[in-house]
């Protein structure tokens, strides 16, 4: 499952990133997000989402929702 279907404020364990991108890769490990870290969605938005990683929120586009696996 990816997170565009995951249910809001419910918190998830990051299973792996599906991306063949390395700088996308790169990215998403200096924000915590990477296998076996968990992951909450805070609420989904207009071809975005908004998730609480660690101690941060971000927003993050619809192709980035869809490369993590939970």
């Amino acid at each position: 499952m990816t997170l565009l279907n995951a249910d809001e404020g419910k918190e998830y364990i990051i299973q792996r990133i599906e991306t063949d991108d390395e700088e996308l890769d790169a990215f998403l490990f200096s924000l915590g997000c990477y296998s076996g870290e968990p992951i909450t969605v805070i609420s989904h938005l207009k071809g975005s989402c908004v998730v609480s990683i660690k101690d941060g929120r971000y927003s993050i586009d619809r192709q980035l929702a869809e490369a993590i696996i939970i």
